[in-house]
């Protein structure tokens, strides 16, 4: 079974992975919940059902005909993703009193590293930057995109559509909905004014989560309200004024991110040979793999308009 960060965060006796794994966590809604596996060598291949096997009802000494499921091989490689920081030994020395820079330089780049990781989550495109992996808007099928645009034009998201995509999403519910800041409040002012589904908990770190119909519902800061739609569709990430909601199940098989080791791991390099500092390498080799193309939903060609029933 594959973990979340924060189960593995759980798990882990090292007090400074523990805590870059939190602050990993709280930059990044996708990483709280998004389970990974561990992946050995450089790419994942598996199989998709590409169509179903039939049955017929069938009359005493008919023929029976064979019928089997085909299935698509799909690889998923592996990326690269990390940084390097430097710290210089006088100013580790001369300012300890105060501040402990390579903790700090450390959360810092772990963060970057999180928001690195969610923005490809996204908007990532292996075809056009090969050094990356697919993200949302590429992995959604078709079939699994519920376009509320026309041509060019935007339109106002409907509760009616949010309910169409998250039932796109099968067996089951999706395991969390993805939206910007500006679509969630945008729900909340309906909310406000109207009788709806939407109501909120409280997540194990103690933030106030939205949910829709027992689906909690998380915002993005890297949902982007400037995205161009083209024929209805989403066409790039920004350029005009519409936002997508992403619905999603997670699992070893549905949508889960793959690694290998730790998340990120962190290398200490005691002596440069240039320069009178040491550094913190952080890093990831790392992918997103989806397992089932029915686990996965999205709305596109969403505008700034309020939300309708």
């Amino acid at each position: 079974m594959a973990l979340t960060l924060t189960e593995a965060n759980k798990l882990s006796n090292d007090q400074l992975m523990a805590g870059v794994i939190d602050t990993i966590v709280s930059e990044s809604p996708v990483l709280e919940i998004l389970p990974f596996i561990d992946v050995v060598g450089t790419a994942v291949t598996y199989n998709r059902e590409s169509v179903a096997p039939t049955v017929a009802w069938r009359a005493v000494g008919d023929e029976w005909t064979e019928s089997a499921p085909t299935f698509s091989q799909v690889t998923t490689s592996l990326k690269i993703l990390g940084g390097d920081s430097d710290v210089d030994n006088f100013l580790r020395q001369s300012r300890r009193d105060t501040n402990d820079l390579p903790a700090i330089m450390l959360q810092k780049k772990a963060k970057a590293l999180a928001y690195e990781y969610e923005d490809k989550f996204l908007y990532g495109n292996a075809t056009t930057d090969p050094l990356t992996f697919d993200g949302m808007h590429v992995l959604v099928t078709s079939g699994q995109t519920v376009s509320v645009g026309s041509g060019a034009t935007p339109a106002v998201l409907s509760l009616a559509k949010l309910d169409e995509a998250i039932d796109k999403v099968k067996p089951g519910k999706p395991s969390m909905i993805l939206m910007s800041k500006a679509c969630r409040r945008r729900i909340s002012v309906y909310m406000r004014a109207n009788s709806s589904p939407v109501n909120f908990s409280i997540n194990e770190f103690g933030h106030r989560v939205m949910m829709w119909d027992s689906i909690p519902i998380f915002a993005s800061d890297f949902i982007s309200d400037t995205e161009t739609i083209a024929a209805g569709v989403f066409s790039a990430k920004t350029g005009a004024a519409s936002t997508s909601i992403f619905f999603f199940q997670t699992g070893e098989d549905a949508l889960a991110g793959l690694k290998v080791g730790d998340f990120p791991t962190i290398e200490n390099f005691d002596k440069l040979e240039t320069k009178d500092a040491s550094r913190i390498r952080v890093k990831a080799y790392t992918s997103l793999a989806l397992f089932r193309t029915l686990s996965v939903a999205k709305i596109d060609g969403i505008s700034t308009g309020a939300v309708t029933a």
